[in-house]
């Protein structure tokens, strides 16, 4: 069987999600739990390597097991009472056994959130970027259509990356505020290494005058990482969905 995991984690205290060698992961630690559960060795599959510090509401992980006799429907029950209080397994469906949790991906949905405010919060300090001067969020808005659809998004991907192509498609690119609060929600096909939290701090660069909004598309066109916004921090950013077809 071929089980399909939908998997929730504050990223604050793991190297990321992808299992290292040296350091604590969201991997291992799932991993681990499903071991002790099945008893035996269980690997697992992400759909997203989420960075250090990054936060999931809706990772997708895969591990198969051809002995599963617990229900899948009973299987985050279980192997919740053997995870740390930080992450928690949500759900968990069958799969055909071709499924890949990266390759059948159709697209992914992404949050960055900023305490825009005089003073932090102490209480959101770990899932917030803060920035105390006031951001003009009508600019940040007229951004966001410059982004939209096949881009190469070469100028917004931090080196180190892996990915065979620096070509995306951005679906929808909105900003919402609650209070304080400031969420910049991004839905695509995938995402470059460090994208999201780049194409964040551009919108940030945006809301403080540093950048024209209208200067987005030449920015995009230039593929020069120098021209864009800074990387935001990584405690801003929740993975909030991973959809398949």
């Amino acid at each position: 069987m071929r089980i399909l995991l939908t998997v929730a984690y504050d990223g604050s205290e793991y190297y990321g999600w992808q299992r290292q060698k040296d350091f604590m992961t969201v991997q291992q630690r799932l991993e681990e739990a499903l071991s002790t559960l099945l008893k035996k060795e269980i690997t697992v599959r992400g759909a997203s390597r989420t960075d250090t510090g990054v936060h999931s509401l809706g990772q997708r992980a895969v591990f198969t097991d051809n002995t599963l006799t617990i229900p899948t429907e009973k299987i985050p029950l279980a192997v919740n009472s053997f995870l740390p209080d930080d992450i928690v397994v949500t759900d968990a469906v069958e799969v055909d056994e071709n499924f890949h949790p990266q390759y059948s991906v159709t697209d992914k949905t992404y949050e960055y959130k900023i305490l825009n405010s005089k003073y932090k919060n102490p209480l959101l300090v770990r899932y917030t970027e803060f920035i105390r001067p006031k951001l003009n969020i009508s600019a940040m808005r007229a951004a966001c259509p410059y982004f939209l659809g096949e881009h190469n998004f070469k100028a917004f991907c931090a080196t180190g990356g892996s990915s065979k192509t620096t070509v995306r498609t951005i679906y929808s690119l909105d900003i919402e505020e609650d209070g304080d609060i400031i969420i910049i929600r991004i839905n695509g096909n995938g995402f470059l290494y460090n994208m999201v939290r780049i194409i964040a701090g551009t919108l940030v660069y945006v809301g403080l005058g540093k950048i024209k909004a209208d200067d987005i598309g030449d920015i995009i066109e230039s593929l020069d990482r120098t021209r864009a916004g800074k990387t935001l921090s990584p405690n801003g950013l929740t993975l909030m969905e991973v959809n398949y077809e």
